[in-house]
């Protein structure tokens, strides 16, 4: 597996994000030797049209990679379905993956960050997935330049086939056997909703393939290599997703250099756990910042 992994990016209907994910992805060092494959939702209704079709004018630029591969959808599929297919369909052909949506900008050294750390890992079969994103944590500079950490992570990853092969889409199949001590270590010592996604989802209240994918990575004791300094931006949070409201928490610098240093032991770190356990438990701050933020949204959808 010498080779470059494809890139596939998903976007939808934000022209704006869509211009600058790609931007800054063709700055990557490997961008014009690497393959991208771009995948267009459809509209979900009328008034998504307009910005749908600029999005798919703005991929049919002359983009600066080795070869592009559009597909745009004739129907709505959602995010989720998109995902699963595309991946699938990619990772079987190709044994490897790059994924990206609309709205991460990504370092200059991105690219090469995956690329190196797929190779690295593509024989070590408990790392699943190498995470492009970092959680801005307290005193990251006590933390390794790279680590591993169990919770797999949807703002820019990426995987090999032997590892998606293990992802399972029944969520009542991947929690059937799951206990009070699972549920905690699942939800880092319930710092975090991962819980409370797991019971969203089969509410039918989200439809989200990312907190299957966490679920097929933990029931497999996976983990997941993370870079200390951050080789993606989510500039979604904005308020413009469709499963994202406007939230500076994850703002974070991004990675300035190239990824030098890879762990050779394959165990999760116990320091970027407490910290990132932190993070979760603090990010949403003091009850009055919580009440503050409340109000901001609702005065905004009014």
């Amino acid at each position: 597996m010498s080779s470059l992994a494809p890139i596939v990016l998903f976007v939808y209907n934000r022209p704006k994000h869509t211009r600058k994910t790609l931007a800054a992805l063709e700055k990557n060092l490997l961008a014009s030797s690497s393959l991208l494959f771009i995948i267009s939702d459809a509209a979900k209704n009328a008034d998504a049209v307009e910005a749908v079709n600029q999005v798919r004018s703005i991929i049919r630029e002359p983009w600066n990679f080795k070869h592009i591969t559009i597909m745009e959808r004739n129907r709505n599929w959602g995010l989720a379905e998109n995902v699963i297919d595309g991946v699938t369909k990619i990772i079987n052909e190709y044994g490897q993956v790059i994924v990206l949506e609309d709205d991460l900008e990504t370092s200059p050294y991105a690219l090469t960050y995956f690329n190196d750390a797929l190779l690295r890992y593509q024989a070590e079969e408990r790392v699943m997935e190498i995470s492009g994103y970092m959680y801005p944590v307290q005193h990251p500079k006590r933390l390794p330049k790279s680590f591993f950490f169990r919770v797999a992570n949807s703002w820019g990853w990426a995987t090999w086939k032997r590892a998606w092969d293990k992802f399972n889409p029944d969520i009542e199949a991947l929690t059937e056997n799951f206990d009070r001590a699972d549920i905690k270590q699942f939800s880092i010592e319930r710092s975090e909703n991962f819980w409370k996604q797991v019971k969203a989802y089969k509410a039918g209240k989200i439809n989200s393939w990312a907190i299957r994918w966490y679920l097929s990575v933990f029931n497999a004791q996976g983990l997941v290599l993370y870079p200390r300094n951050s080789m993606v931006q989510n500039i979604g949070t904005d308020g413009s997703g469709t499963h994202s409201d406007r939230d500076n928490v994850y703002r974070v610098e991004l990675a300035q250099s190239k990824m030098k240093y890879f762990p050779n032991e394959v165990e999760e770190n116990k320091k970027a756990y407490e910290a990132i356990k932190q993070f979760y438990a603090t990010r949403k701050g003091s009850i009055m910042e919580r009440l503050v933020r409340y109000l901001h949204k609702k005065l905004q959808k009014n």
